[in-house]
């Protein structure tokens, strides 16, 4: 399969992951989502996975995505940039929470010296940014007072500029920085500690935040400064990392409306800070719904077949809720829409009813009342078309492919080949799970339905292969998977990484705080790590962000490099009772694949602060990490290290290791067509579909469905309501990112394959090569040169079919 370039692409997806957009961008994309992600889930052990970002702006998270018909956001969001360097600090504010340089904050780990009489914690200097002490009372003036220093830089900026490096990019980095990383912060707490003072204080002052946003990206001294360094004599000497620089912010003026006539540009403006106020209630609304939902139970019949661990948490949920004498054997229980709960009901719920009363109120999140997104759906989708038109493109798809590796056509290309791959054999799943519920004497056997699904799937794995997700629970604890993990790494790319808590302020106290360290001893990067799932306060899903970048212009010293700072976010099942976290398999590639992010954004060698990292790296390619570092869950000696009994410290038997790798491709094509249908609507409803036309939002899923779908989905499904990665985050026309990107993974797997996977040293030595190109060179080159680099050629599907056990690819629907 050829893959097209397309300019010099930054747009980043976020954890959800997304490619790192350049500055104007990044700064739009702050006030969306974040970078979230689920696993693929290719066998049943892997239940849908629950997230991932937001696009136009300059920085994100990366979202993840959305396994099954039940989805949230993944990573894939873009990092929220970077502050400003020591010697550029103001009186009244300096926010520079970057990362020191190796060594210089043993003492004093998170030492504050304010700037200013102001007791607002964002606006005093700081290493890592306070998030134990920021509140909402904090961001109106904060926020405010920071927008108008970053101003009076604008303009000071604007009257200065000068075609040279250190006149233009170093200044406007540390303005664009200055903002995202205090803008980030924010935000993350919304994430992850909502609350109605929070949102508030943030939709009150996101206008302004986009206003100035918008007036940094259409500054004419700026562009044209950037297209004098694009047309000087030394264009050529440039390093390739500049070159893609000053490519990406032509390209995204552009795309911000520089080049609109003033009535024009008022009226694209006004559409931005629309959207930005859409995507934002879209997201508070999918939030709400979920929150909203509570399932009461109080008889033992009615929650037969939960494991224990599912129950010990639906009677935790219902202690924190007042039912202050609950108990896992006894009960009450609440059932609750958050992923942990949701799933477990859909996979071992013998209670028909239950299941089906909890699989319709997922699907129908923030669809009716006061929480309805269909109205905001169709306002974006009429926005976005508006925004391409006045840009002089023909629909969105067009404008979010003019910062990707892919074309509509080409994406559309892929999506086809893998449908058709993927067709027969999910026709073969639902013919087995069919016979397989006759044999067991299922009443439903002959009208299987969408909550009959997941629970027969997991019963016929359990016959097949004589596997059980939660007996295998006890083989996955958290402190042992994240041992694991960090072998792995310490074996692939020779880092090491160690517990740091106490070093940075946390949101939580079950947030962990870790250093990444050289082979010498040394710091590289840090990570926080926010494992459980909150349902009150926390949004749903699983990713990575940003909290600072590596820079060599922020630099604390003026000499080092500062320092890359990421976070994980996941949301699986607390420790119940005196139990550490018992992980599903799924779960476990969860965290692998939000750690590839995290890799990929600390790993970095580039000191271009723009395309260091994860900036810079194109949409459809910013999975590539992460969806790579899943394949290491199914590696012999990574899963045995694993998979230790929390109580016993017996290892997973040989037979269970083996039947998880012969599983891995249970019921692949079905999961397969489920993210195809994804990825195919979205594409419609952003290249052809007519928002006010003869088809509705739910008649173009219909459609898609019918070719992505052997089961159709319920006429009154409507998922879209929650589908947080198009319409509240950074994948719209961009969720087919998730199986471009997933070719690119599984072939730079297959490298390791090809090397021997029992040959230590040569894995040692791919893994070297990996790190050199995927992981340090960041947004610096164009993702197809750095696979080629590291390949040795383009890439090819093949590996990935192969993976997924769906070759030969012979029939259609």
């Amino acid at each position: 399969m050829k893959y097209s370039r397309i300019g010099s692409a930054r747009n980043r997806a976020q954890y959800g992951f997304t490619p790192a957009p350049s500055l104007i961008i990044t700064l739009l994309m702050l006030m969306a989502t974040r970078f979230s992600l689920s696993l693929s889930a290719h066998f049943c052990l892997k239940t849908p996975a629950f997230s991932r970002p937001t696009t136009k702006n300059l920085l994100q998270c990366r979202s993840c995505p959305l396994w099954s018909s039940s989805f949230a956001l993944c990573l894939h969001t873009l990092p929220k940039s970077t502050p400003p360097s020591p010697h550029h600090r103001r009186k009244t504010i300096a926010v520079r929470s970057f990362c020191p340089a190796p060594g210089s904050i043993s003492d004093h780990p998170t030492k504050m010296s304010t700037t200013t009489s102001d007791d607002n914690p964002l606006l005093k200097d700081f290493y890592f940014p306070p998030f134990d002490s920021i509140e909402a009372k904090h961001v109106r003036p904060g926020i405010r007072a920071l927008l108008k220093q970053v101003d009076e830089d604008l303009e000071a900026l604007e009257k200065t500029v000068e075609p040279t490096w250190p006149k233009l990019v170093e200044p406007l980095e540390k303005i664009v920085d200055r903002l995202t990383v205090v803008w980030g912060a924010v935000n993350h707490l919304k994430s992850v500690k909502d609350n109605p003072d929070l949102r508030s204080a943030i939709e009150e002052v996101q206008p302004e935040k986009v206003a100035f946003s918008l007036k940094l990206g259409q500054s004419k001294p700026i562009y044209n400064a950037f297209k004098a360094i694009r047309e000087s004599p030394d264009w050529e000497s440039l390093s390739d990392a500049r070159k893609r620089i000053v490519d990406s912010q032509i390209k995204e003026a552009v795309l911000s409306g520089i080049a609109l006539e003033d009535d024009k540009r008022e009226q694209f403006n006004k559409i931005e800070q629309e959207l930005a106020k859409l995507s934002q209630k879209f997201g508070e609304n999918v939030l709400d719904a979920t929150k909203k939902f509570e399932k009461l139970i109080t008889d033992k019949k009615d929650i037969e077949g939960l494991p224990a661990t599912s129950l010990g948490l639906a009677a935790q949920t219902a202690v924190s809720t007042g039912h202050e004498k609950a108990t896992a054997e006894d009960g009450p229980w609440i059932i609750t829409l958050d992923a942990p709960s949701y799933m477990a009901v859909m996979q071992h719920a013998k209670n028909r009813t239950l299941r089906e009363e909890v699989y319709r109120a997922y699907i129908n999140r923030a669809s009716d009342g006061d929480l309805d997104n269909t109205g905001i759906i169709d306002q974006i989708l009429k926005l976005r078309l508006e925004k391409a038109k006045l840009l002089g493109y023909n629909n969105y798809a067009e404008v979010s492919m003019a910062m990707k590796m892919a074309t509509v056509d080409k994406a559309e290309e892929l999506l086809e080949k893998l449908r058709s791959a993927s067709w027969d054999p999910a026709v073969k799943d639902l013919e087995d799970l069919k016979e397989f519920c006759k044999s067991q004497g299922a009443p439903e056997a002959d009208d299987l339905n969408h909550w009959d699904i997941t629970f027969w799937s997991e019963r016929l794995c359990e016959s097949k292969y004589e596997l059980n997700e939660e007996e295998l629970r006890p083989y996955f604890s958290l402190p042992r998977v994240m041992d694991g993990l960090f072998s792995l790494v310490n074996m692939l790319f020779g880092i090491n990484v160690e517990p740091a808590d106490g070093l940075a302020p946390v949101w939580n106290n079950d947030v962990r705080f870790y250093r990444v360290n050289d082979s010498s001893g040394s710091p590289i990067a840090y990570f926080y790590f926010d494992p459980y799932s909150r349902p009150s306060e926390k949004r749903g899903g699983a990713w990575m962000d940003e909290v600072v970048s590596r820079s060599r212009v922020l630099s604390l010293d003026g000499a080092s490099t500062r320092l890359p700072v990421a976070h994980m976010v996941c949301n699986q099942m607390p420790p119940v009772g005196d139990k550490p976290s018992l992980m599903t398999f799924r779960e476990v590639e969860t965290v692998f694949h939000e750690f590839g992010h995290a890799l990929q954004h600390m790993l970095t060698k580039q000191d271009e602060g723009l395309v260091a990292g994860i900036r810079g790296v194109e949409w459809d390619a910013v999975e590539l990490p992460s969806q790579f570092m899943e394949n290491w869950c199914y590696h012999r000696d990574t899963l045995m290290g694993i998979a230790k009994h929390h109580e016993t410290g017996e290892s997973l038997p040989e037979d269970i290791y083996k039947k998880l790798l012969t599983a891995r491709t249970f019921r692949a094509g079905t999961l397969s067509l489920r993210q195809l249908r994804f990825a195919t609507v979205d594409l419609e409803l952003h290249a052809k579909y007519v928002p006010g036309g003869s088809e509705s939002i739910y008649c173009v899923d219909r459609r898609v469905s019918k070719r992505t779908q052997v089961l159709p989905p319920l006429p009154e499904d409507k998922f879209l309501c929650s589908f947080s990665h198009v319409f509240a985050g950074g994948y719209a026309a961009g969720y087919y990112s998730y199986k471009w990107a997933e070719v690119l993974s599984a072939d730079a797997f297959s490298a390791f394959e090809d090397a021997g996977l029992e040959n230590e040293k040569a894995v040692k030595e791919t893994g070297h090569r990996f790190r050199e190109t995927v992981l340090a060179l960041g947004g610096g080159k164009a993702p197809l040169e750095v696979f080629v680099q590291f390949r040795g050629r383009e890439p090819s599907p093949e590996p990935l079919l192969r993976h997924n056990g769906l070759l030969p690819a012979t029939a259609s629907a």
